[in-house]
């Protein structure tokens, strides 16, 4: 298996995090978690579903925010918006317009719902994971009152 994607989404993430004002310890570890999402895409190429690639390189990042954020006593989107940057669609939404304006509409729809399925993906995958830990926050702290 090739992992210079992993590292390419590093440096990626790298570059993105310095313009969001990231320094040291956050800007490499919040890098590291886009290296880690795509990690985890790559290693779940065998579904031959990119949308659900997504969906669980997705809970992958939003794992490690959640961890990262509550081992460095930082806010969870400064690791997860950096992080979610190689999985953003980009492309996708790229070519869903240059269909829109080419007047091609078979494409334009076809493209456009796969772009939609994984962005979808992407909020389900980050919801799912942040509705996890709040529930089990919850809960350990009402059986700490009792």
């Amino acid at each position: 298996m090739n992992f210079m994607p992993c590292f390419w989404a590093f440096c990626a993430c790298a570059a993105f995090g310095a313009v969001m004002n990231l320094h040291g310890k956050t800007l490499f570890f919040s890098s590291l978690g886009g290296a880690i999402g795509w990690l985890f895409y790559l290693l779940s190429n065998p579904m031959q579903n990119d949308i659900m690639q997504f969906f669980i390189a997705t809970i992958a990042i939003s794992v490690y925010a959640e961890v990262m954020a509550r081992i460095f006593k930082m806010p969870v989107t400064g690791y997860l918006l950096v992080a979610m940057l190689p999985m953003v669609p980009g492309g996708g939404i790229y070519y869903t317009m240059e269909y829109c304006v080419i007047g091609n509409n078979t494409m334009f729809i076809e493209t456009g719902l796969h772009t939609l399925g994984i962005a979808g993906a992407l909020a389900m995958g980050t919801l799912l994971v942040s509705s996890i830990v709040r529930l089990w926050h919850i809960m350990t702290t009402t059986e700490n009152k009792s």
